[in-house]
């Protein structure tokens, strides 16, 4: 083995290593969170990293309580209609922002984006007070509201971006045919548009479904609160110990779906992501 060779072998394998490393670093605390929420309460504060048995009391445990299916299925209902909102607001936007030209286009655009830089606990105090007037507190009606005022600049970039790469050829075709720009948009953009929709949709689904600060500020009672906010407020049988087996059970139960929805839309993610970056 000459030189040349030793070092390409040493850069494969210093390659692989910093994969390793960065895979266990990803995976070993949801890996922990697994055993854990599988081991029975004695077991709990043993350190061991391989399971001599399964126990799913925990699981029972969670799924037993209303209180959490019920927040739940209000993850759900608000994580579906953000999605819904941003998508079809962003879709209209992009075709604003994308095909018609009119005086301040790149203005407007780097305002929205702009927006999407301040941080929560920034406008927590406005957004309550709007909240509040509008009387959507402790409502999921208010959480679809704040949850879309920061899902929505990140969709109309990305929809945006993908829609100026679609073809011109393709929206005059329409226009000669007498289509009005909603059916251009339906019936000849949204059809191409499937990876960004994918990438934004999902995104905004995961945003909403992990968002815990404007949960645990505009919900109030346990029938209107979400699946974050749920979970921190399990508590044990006295004031300083915490069910931390029951914790890891509904953290897995609530992770789980995510991590299934990324596995079967990975590709549309990494295509709706990297659109526009390559033109040719």
């Amino acid at each position: 083995m000459n030189q040349y060779q030793l070092m390409k072998l040493l850069k494969r394998v210093g390659l692989y290593a910093l994969i390793a490393v960065v895979l266990v670093y990803a995976v070993f605390p949801f890996y922990y969170a697994v055993i854990t929420s599988l081991k029975p309460s004695s077991d709990l504060f043993q350190v061991d990293f391989w399971l001599s048995s399964v126990n799913f009391n925990n699981y029972v445990q969670i799924l037993s309580q209303g209180s959490f299916l019920r927040a739940i299925m209000n993850s759900i209902i608000v994580a579906l209609s953000v999605v819904f909102i941003a998508l079809l607001l962003g879709i209209t936007a992009a075709y604003a922002l994308g095909r018609v030209r009119f005086r301040g286009r790149t203005t407007v655009l780097l305002t929205i984006l702009g927006v999407s830089m301040f941080p929560q606990v920034a406008v927590l105090s406005g957004l309550f007070e709007v909240i509040r007037t509008l009387n959507l507190y402790n409502n999921p009606a208010g959480l679809v509201l704040s949850y879309t005022i920061f899902t929505l600049p990140f969709t109309v970039w990305v929809l945006t971006t993908f829609m100026r790469q679609l073809p011109q050829e393709l929206e005059e075709a329409a226009i000669m045919d007498g289509a009005t720009p909603w059916v251009t948009i339906t019936r000849v953009f949204l059809p191409l548009m499937w990876p960004a929709m994918a990438t934004t949709g999902l995104l905004a689904f995961i945003a909403a479904w992990n968002e815990f600060l404007f949960a645990l500020t505009f919900t109030l009672t346990d029938d209107q609160r979400t699946v974050p906010v749920a979970i921190a407020l399990i508590s044990g049988g006295s004031q300083h110990e915490l069910p931390w087996g029951p914790i890891m059970a509904a953290s897995v139960t609530v992770t789980v779906p995510l991590v299934i929805l990324v596995m079967i839309f990975q590709r549309r993610i990494v295509s709706g992501l990297t659109a526009g970056a390559v033109k040719g």
